[in-house]
């Protein structure tokens, strides 16, 4: 604790230090435009979230971060590291938690893959066609349920349009990099023909196996995926209603020791109505509703298939947001998950890792807001009934309940000190529960146990930030005591395909036990949306360790972090680093990952052809070339980060 205490009143103080000078900036800040969180029932801004911190990555920022994957896009956001299984699958990790207990979402819905079984499985988003993707740190069980006991990720398309353009509106962009030999392109298109409005997105990106920095390549690291969407949408003054169709192909390697391949599709349909002022007091009505089939095949390095994974999800959502009662502002629905899930040999079609398992769920949730003098309060609570229902094995069924309580004091304009206090409840996974065989891609035999309790965190936050100014700042204080949290620890022995000891799989056995996992964040920003000379400062730090003794797995590095930017009419200009410390806060088994830092720099020209706007750049990423092993990857001891990479490209905004 001692290093956090630290860490946080360093970054801090140096952002107090500078309040004078942002108070000299505070005449241009109307440089600096709001951006809306989606994913929360309010629709505020990232400085006025109470249940959780945010970040919202959108417009150059967006562009600028745009990894191979959702995880390597957010990785060097506060508090948010990356799984690194490759470059076909590495998803976010938020404050230490991962896997099922952060929720992906697209446009609000459950993405529906199967990316939180296993560090194998890549999300099925299309990050080149998202319009912005929007982080929520913390406990957000409250609105979307169990599965985001640790935080979100919502990535927003905008494939179901809701507001009609006068004139087709969109973006295109090729990019190339050096270090994969990839090439991206992508477009997105949005245009209306009399009260109907239409969206088209798609990419298409390959991959090669890329240059890792003892200038050799990385077997098995290569990556393709396409995806293609479409959405219309009938609008009208009082709302709008529509539907939406997408399609993702991909097709990666593994890069273990010994090599595996993922061949993976998914279907989603989506509807989503929004009704303005339904009935009296009421301000508006949501519906959403959708269904995702999802496939893929673990396939050896002959490409012949070994097991065959599939998910089908059904889920819906009802919100009423309600005029003001006595001061409390609020909204309140429900939400259904149906999902059938199987791992299943491609030899004869036998239960291979997991059986098939059918999960439901059904929630009804409650958030509300009021001001108390100078305090914005928010409170709400969920309940959650959870059911897993294997074809062979136990029957479980969870209740679960969840609620929180916090504030945000203004106490002097642009400022605000900010107390949160949760508790959430989390079903076991299905993996956790009925994981009974081997998983060749990650070279584990996973066991899991039927008779695993449900999760209950206790959650509480402290949160100081400047949220107006050309000088803006935050610092986060968390901690989070959980209850028989489920972990997966690898035991050392190694067994065969049928768990007997002498092969070459190791065995991982699904534990549980009590917890805690506290950390700390701040940053410090300078014009961050503006013309002109730019910067930012930041730290992260977090440490989760069993209550009986030893760390739990996987845990991040504390980071701390800088960039700097130029703006000057069309040229734009700026470089980031970053330096982990090394890792030796170990569970067993695992092994220590050393420090590393990061250099990236950018360059950009923006010109104006016709009525359109053409943006030509060059990212450098990793330019010192270090060998860049992430400990919260399973794979860091055998396959690090991309060497020296240098992509270019062009943007067209019409």
């Amino acid at each position: 604790m001692q290093l956090q205490r630290t860490l946080l009143a360093s970054a801090v103080l140096s952002a107090l230090a500078s309040i004078s000078f942002a108070q000299t900036a505070e005449p241009q800040q109307a440089a600096l435009p709001t951006v809306t969180v989606t994913a929360t029932p309010f629709g505020a801004s990232e400085g006025a979230q109470i249940l959780a911190p945010a970040k919202v990555l959108s417009g150059d920022e967006l562009n600028r971060k745009m990894g191979a994957s959702l995880g390597d896009t957010l990785s060097h956001e506060l508090g948010v590291s990356a799984s690194a299984f490759g470059a076909g699958a590495s998803r976010p990790i938020i404050r230490g938690l991962e896997g099922s207990r952060v929720k992906i979402l697209q446009n609000g819905m459950d993405v529906s893959d199967v990316s939180g079984l296993s560090n194998d499985h890549g999300v099925t988003i299309d990050g080149p066609t998202a319009r912005q993707i929007e982080i929520l740190r913390g406990p957000a069980a409250l609105l979307y349920g169990s599965g985001a006991i640790g935080g979100l990720v919502n990535v927003v398309n905008d494939r179901i349009p809701t507001v009609l353009e006068p004139e087709p509106t969109g973006e295109a962009e090729l990019r190339y990099g050096t270090v994969d030999k990839s090439g991206t392109a992508s477009v997105s298109a949005t245009g209306s023909t009399g009260a109907i409005g239409l969206h088209v997105d798609g990419s298409a990106r390959g991959a090669s196996d890329y240059n890792i920095p003892d200038d050799q390549r990385l077997p098995w690291s290569y990556a393709r995926q396409h995806s293609l969407g479409v959405g219309a949408s009938y609008i009208q003054d009082w709302g709008h209603v529509g539907a939406s169709v997408g399609q993702v192909e991909s097709r990666y390697g593994i890069p273990t020791q010994e090599g595996a391949q993922i061949d993976q599709k998914q279907t989603r349909y989506d509807l989503d109505t929004l009704v303005k002022n339904p009935f009296a007091s009421f301000e508006t009505f949501k519906f959403k509703l959708g269904y995702t089939d999802y496939k893929h095949a673990e396939l050896d390095l002959a490409s012949v298939p070994e097991t065959y994974f599939a998910n089908r999800g059904l889920e819906s959502r009802w919100e009423l947001t309600h005029a003001p009662v006595a001061g409390w502002h609020g909204t309140f629905g429900v939400q259904t998950e149906e999902n059938q899930f199987s791992a299943l040999s491609a030899d004869g079609g036998a239960p291979d890792t997991v059986p098939v398992t059918k999960s439901t769920s059904a929630a009804g949730f409650l958030v509300e807001e009021r001001d108390l003098g100078p305090v914005r309060m928010n409170a709400g609570l969920r309940y959650e009934n959870v059911k897993r229902r294997p074809v062979t094995g136990e029957d479980r069924s969870f209740g679960l309940t969840s609620y929180s309580v916090g504030g945000l004091w203004p106490f002097t304009p642009g400022y605000g000190l900010g107390l949160t206090a949760s508790v959430a409840e989390r079903a076991p996974a299905t993996e956790e529960l009925y994981s009974n065989g081997p998983h060749d891609a990650t070279g584990t035999f996973d066991i899991g146990n039927a008779s695993f309790k449900k999760e209950t965190s206790h959650n509480f936050e402290l949160s100081l930030q400047k949220t107006h100014g050309l000088v803006r700042w935050k610092a986060n204080l968390f901690e989070n005591h959980v209850k028989d949290f489920i972990y997966g620890q690898i035991t050392g022995n190694t067994v065969d395909e049928d768990g007997l000891p002498g092969g070459n799989l190791r065995e991982r056995v699904f534990g549980q036990a009590d917890a805690v996992i506290r950390g700390a964040e701040a940053e410090v920003s300078y014009n961050q949306r503006g013309s002109g000379l730019s910067w930012r400062g930041f730290a992260d730090t977090s440490s989760g360790s069993l209550k009986d003794g030893g760390s739990l797995p996987l845990q991040p590095a504390t980071r701390f972090g800088a960039d700097i930017g130029y703006r000057q009419g069309p040229w734009r200009t700026g470089a980031s680093v970053i330096h982990a410390q090394s890792q030796d806060r170990l569970a067993a088994s695992e092994t220590p990952t050393p420090s590393y830092t990061q250099l990236d720099a950018n360059l950009a020209y923006v010109q104006r052809v016709g009525n359109n706007e053409v943006t030509w750049f060059l990212l450098a990423k990793n330019l010192l070339n270090e060998d860049i092993r992430l400990s919260t990857s399973v794979l860091k001891d055998v396959a690090p980060l991309p060497g020296r990479n240098f992509i270019v490209g062009v943007r067209t905004q019409f």
